[in-house]
C-alpha cells in the first residue's frame, strides 16, 4: 500500500521545510509513504528548498495555474507514480502531519473513498465572527447542492483513494475544494468528514484578495458544477420563472380586450410575448445543455481510461520520477 504526499506551493520556500518535517514517515497499514511537492510557478527558492529537505517527487508549472491547476496535476502526477491512496496538505503546515493517519484510516479499512478533514470553523474562535458565518452558510449551502451534510466544505485536508482520483476532474480555476466534493457525491463517492486540528496561522491566505471575492468565485464554482450535471433542471427552472412572468401581462391585456378595454395596453402585449419567446429559448438551451452533458459524462469515461492506462503496469514498470511540468 503506496501513500503519496501531495503539497501544492507557490512561493512556499518559507514554510514549506517545517510542512515536510512534519509529515509521518510511517503509518499502520501504509507500506510506502513518498512526499509530491507541486511547485505553481514559484518564483522563490521553493524548489531548491523542495530538494534540499528530501521531497521525493517534484512536478513544476512553468507559470502560475491557481491552486485548482496545481491540486489537478498533483493528482494526475500521484497516480502515475503508482500511488494507492493520495493527502492533500497545505504547504504553509495549516494542517498537522500527526493528523494524516486519522485521514487515511477510512480508506483503508474500507469506508469512505474521501475523507475530508473538519476544522470545525464555527468553533475557532481565532477566526472573526463574520468569516465563520459566512463559512457556516457557505457549507451549509454546498451540503444542500451535494445532498449531505458539509461541516466544512473548504477545507484542502482531504485523502482521496485510487479509484476516487481516477474519477475526479478539476475544472475550474480557484479552488478545488468546492468543486471535487461536488463532483464527488454526483458520481455516488462515500465521503466521510472527519474532526482535525489546525496549527497557527504563519501567513495570509493568497487565495483570495478580500471576503468577498471568494464569496464571489466561490459562488460561481458552486452554480457551474451544478450546472454541468444537472443543466436541464436549472434552465427549466428559469425558463418556467419567465413563461409565467409573461403570462402575467399577456392575461392581463386579453383580460382588458374581453372587457373592451385594451386600448393603449399594447405594452403589456409585446413585454408578455418578449417574456414567452425567452422563456422558450432558455428551455430549448437546457434541452441542449442535457445533451452536452451526456457528452461530457462520456467524455470523463474515456478520460479515466486513459488516467487507467497511464497508471497501468506492474510496480516495476511505473516511473520513479515526474518530469518537470510544462
Amino acid at each position: 500500500m503506496k501513500l503519496i504526499i501531495q503539497i501544492p506551493c507557490f512561493n512556499e520556500a518559507t514554510t514549506l521545510p517545517k510542512t515536510l518535517a512534519d509529515l509521518p514517515r510511517q503509518i499502520d497499514g501504509i507500506d510506502c509513504i513518498e512526499t509530491l511537492v507541486v511547485d505553481d510557478g514559484s518564483t522563490d527558492q521553493t524548489v531548491a528548498v523542495a530538494l534540499e529537505c528530501g521531497a521525493d517527487h517534484i512536478v513544476r508549472h512553468s507559470t502560475n495555474r491557481g491552486l485548482a491547476g496545481a491540486f489537478a496535476t498533483g493528482v494526475d502526477a500521484a497516480l502515475r507514480l503508482g500511488t494507492d491512496l493520495i493527502v492533500n496538505t497545505d504547504a504553509d503546515n495549516q494542517y498537522p502531519g500527526a493528523c494524516i493517519s486519522s485521514l487515511v484510516a477510512p480508506i483503508l479499512c474500507g469506508e469512505s473513498e474521501i475523507v475530508i478533514g473538519n476544522r470545525q470553523p464555527w468553533q475557532n474562535c481565532g477566526l472573526p465572527i463574520a468569516k465563520r458565518v459566512l463559512q457556516a452558510i457557505g457549507s451549509r449551502f454546498v451540503g444542500c447542492l451535494a445532498g449531505r451534510p458539509v461541516p466544512d466544505a473548504v477545507s484542502g485536508f482531504r485523502a482521496l483513494s485510487r479509484e476516487a482520483a481516477m474519477r475526479l476532474n478539476i475544472v475550474t480555476s480557484f479552488s478545488y475544494t468546492i468543486e471535487s466534493l461536488l463532483q464527488a457525491s454526483e458520481k455516488g463517492m462515500a465521503i466521510k468528514f472527519i474532526p482535525v486540528s489546525t496549527n497557527p496561522t504563519l501567513r495570509k491566505s493568497r487565495l483570495f484578495g478580500s471576503v468577498s471575492e471568494f464569496v464571489l468565485r466561490s459562488s460561481a464554482t458552486m452554480l457551474r458544477v451544478h450546472a454541468m450535471f444537472h443543466p436541464l433542471r436549472i434552465f427549466v427552472s428559469l425558463a418556467t420563472l419567465l413563461i409565467l412572468a409573461g403570462a402575467v401581462p399577456i392575461v392581463r391585456f386579453l383580460w382588458l380586450a374581453l372587457a373592451g378595454g385594451s386600448g393603449g395596453h399594447i405594452q403589456s402585449l409585446v413585454l408578455g410575448t418578449a417574456l414567452f419567446i425567452a422563456g422558450c429559448v432558455f428551455l430549448a438551451l437546457g434541452v441542449i445543455a442535457d445533451l452536452l452533458s451526456y457528452n461530457r459524462r462520456l467524455l470523463e469515461l474515456t478520460l479515466e481510461k486513459v488516467r487507467r492506462f497511464e497508471a497501468g503496469g506492474t510496480p516495476a514498470d511505473r516511473p520513479s520520477a515526474v518530469a518537470p511540468g510544462s
